[in-house]
């Protein structure tokens, strides 16, 4: 095996347990308090795939539907996301509100301009070319938009 590989994997590993760590540490938002990482990476999730079953949201986050059931509940108390009956009547399907997609714009705002100014002083613009060039491409490698 390619070292390069393996260590790529280690380090985005690394950057995704630890930086998320950090950034729900750091981020000091009311949003941030009232809603769990989960339940806001559930919502993006949500918001990506336009409506889905939860029990795709069960393997895109990697848990028991049980998890999703309890995520998805404060989601629709709060009404960010809504059921969407199709024609599977057994079939229920998740899709996110108004109220949800200004939540999600709230939290990136948020989440970007903490991310910004914490790599304005050690990273290069250069280097951000970079980085996205690389990520398109792994984008596209891995064709995560119709996984």
């Amino acid at each position: 095996m390619d070292q390069r590989i393996k260590e790529a994997v280690d380090l985005f590993t690394e950057v995704m347990i630890y930086g998320t760590e950090r950034v729900i540490k750091s981020v000091d938002d009311p949003l941030w308090k009232e809603f769990s990482p989960e339940q806001m990476q559930m919502l993006k999730l949500i918001s990506k795939e336009k409506r889905v079953t939860s029990s795709r949201l069960a393997v895109l986050q990697s848990v028991h539907k049980s998890a999703i059931s309890s995520r998805s509940k404060k989601l629709l108390q709060k009404e960010l996301i809504r059921i969407v009956q199709t024609e599977d009547k057994r079939e229920k399907m998740l899709e996110i509100t108004e109220a949800g997609k200004e939540i999600l714009q709230q939290s990136d705002k948020v989440l970007t301009e903490y991310i910004e100014k914490l790599m304005s002083e050690r990273i290069e613009d250069q280097e951000i070319d970079q980085f996205l060039t690389i990520f398109r491409k792994l984008k596209d490698v891995l064709k995560m938009d119709g996984v």
